[in-house]
């Protein structure tokens, strides 16, 4: 139980980020391995785990702390979207990685953030949608299967 309280008091939320770790900022914002010219912007710290997890993304990183959805009241000004455009627009970055969800609120805030980058500057990508390694067609989704062949590219 101690451990649960040290642990509880300890963690802190980056001030630069979003992330939750026991400085701030974070080690991931301190790692100077890192591409301060590639950001990826995710819904959650869970979402910027699991990318970070993977070690394929060497860039910094934001977190919004969820997604827009008129249905549960979230909008704009709930989420770190004005920290993440000012952030963008202080420079050095080049690139913009839009790492949402595939559901629709994920999508409509991926939009929304692009409207909101739209003259800064910057390139802005997203990440692709599809087949996941391993699926079989038989056992996805007609939006799933749909997407992946619009994403489809020559061999």
């Amino acid at each position: 139980m101690k451990a649960l309280e040290a642990v509880d008091t300890r963690m802190t939320e980056c001030g630069t980020c979003g992330n939750i770790d026991t400085s701030d900022p974070c080690q991931i914002c301190t790692d100077p391995r890192r591409d301060d010219a590639l950001l990826a912007v995710v819904e959650d710290v869970a979402d910027l785990w699991a990318m970070d997890r993977a070690r394929l993304f060497s860039g910094r990183y934001h977190v919004l702390g969820g997604r827009l959805s008129a249905l549960d009241g979230i909008g704009p000004d709930d989420l770190t979207i004005a920290q993440l455009v000012a952030r963008v627009r202080a420079g050095g970055v080049t690139e913009v990685v839009l790492a949402m969800n595939a559901t629709m609120e994920g999508q409509t805030t991926l939009h929304y953030i692009a409207e909101q980058l739209q003259d800064a500057g910057v390139s802005i990508s997203t990440l692709a949608h599809g087949v996941p390694v391993g699926g079989e067609l038989d056992y996805l989704d007609e939006g799933t299967i749909a997407q992946a062949l619009r994403a489809r590219r020559i061999l």
